[in-house]
């Protein structure tokens, strides 16, 4: 998935989980899932980052 698609659905999981209709079993689940996106998407910003310093 690219940088925005992730971000995107990192924003959708924030957004269930800020609802508090989920059961728990299902806030965990989205919970690790978005720790996961949000591990990926820090990865690119860092990679991208270092590609600018680099220049």
């Amino acid at each position: 998935m690219s940088f925005e698609e992730n971000l995107a659905q990192l924003a959708e999981i924030v957004e269930s989980l800020e609802n508090g209709n989920l059961p728990l079993e299902k806030s965990v689940e989205l919970y690790e899932k978005g720790l996961k996106i949000s591990a990926e998407c820090k990865k690119e910003l860092d990679s991208a980052k270092l590609k600018i310093t680099e220049h």
